[in-house]
């Protein structure tokens, strides 16, 4: 691994947490139920010799938008914020507007993956606000799983422009060893080739208290396989992933896996990859 090469951690999050707004965060994850803020995540990123990265929504409204972008603004090492604004409002447009004049806004998410019905994605509206998105020359971070699969296939190929990265690989069930349907899900989105992957939230899918390198490595396969080194990125998924194991374990786990690439390849995986997708 170069250590010299710009390193991004393309995925972690920020909170001040409180029950009734983090409601996902439940009664098994003590671990992360307290504030997470720059100066928590700052002293982990020295650590690791990483330098930036990229704060994710957590919290489905616009001040999550407006917190992270104020983090941001404060904290350099934040190099770009991926938000949440509502893709299906009459004010999208207007909204969007306004975010363009924000350097550090860079994309947005919603999460598909909470959504009762698996075809959301497939409303007029919300197709219309992607469309939105990619006109103001935003990103999308795609939070899906197995069931979403098959109507964000439908939904994406109806138009092939706008850049996509798919967040924690689509949540395998690592913990189960279970793959075939979302090994085949994986490679019929890798055949859009402006969609990317993130190496993130792996550990919050294997065993919390047993994981080993080993339960990952044949979803890492799947992933490099169908994406290449040239569209994946590392996100620690931090600090959701503490639930599991710490930063640096999470790193360590990715950089052992792809030291079996070249140097130019770990360098895009770990931060240039990254930095070309979000304009960092």
């Amino acid at each position: 691994m170069n250590k010299d090469a710009l390193r991004i951690d393309a995925h972690q999050h920020f909170w001040n947490y409180d029950p009734t707004s983090y409601l996902w965060i439940d009664g098994g994850m003590g671990r992360i139920r307290k504030d997470f803020l720059p100066r928590d995540l700052e002293p982990l990123l020295k650590e690791h010799m990483i330098n930036g990265c990229v704060a994710v929504q957590a919290r489905q409204n616009d001040e999550e938008t407006q917190f992270l972008l104020n983090l941001a603004k404060n904290n350099p090492f934040i190099m770009g914020v991926v938000g949440w604004v509502d893709l299906l409002g009459d004010d999208l447009e207007g909204k969007l507007e306004s975010y363009v004049s924000q350097p550090l806004m860079k994309g947005f998410r919603h999460s598909l993956q909470d959504e009762a019905d698996p075809a959301f994605i497939l409303q007029p509206g919300f197709q219309k606000g992607l469309r939105l998105l990619h006109k103001y020359n935003f990103t999308y971070d795609l939070l899906i799983k197995t069931p979403q699969f098959q109507a964000t296939l439908k939904a994406l190929e109806s138009y092939n422009e706008m850049p996509v990265v798919l967040d924690h690989m689509a949540k395998p069930l690592i913990k189960t060893g279970e793959m075939e349907q979302w090994r085949k899900d994986i490679f019929a989105l890798a055949k859009q080739d402006r969609v990317m992957c993130k190496l993130s939230g792996m550990v919050t899918e294997a065993d919390w208290q047993s994981w080993k390198f080993e339960d990952l490595e044949p979803y890492l396969d799947i992933v490099l396989e169908a994406f290449g080194p040239e569209r994946l990125m590392f996100g620690s998924d931090w600090p959701v992933c503490l639930v599991a194991a710490e930063y640096g374990e999470v790193i360590r786990a990715v950089e052992r896996y792809i030291s079996k690439l070249s140097a130019s390849e770990q360098s895009q995986i770990m931060g240039l990859n990254a930095k070309k997708f979000y304009n960092l």
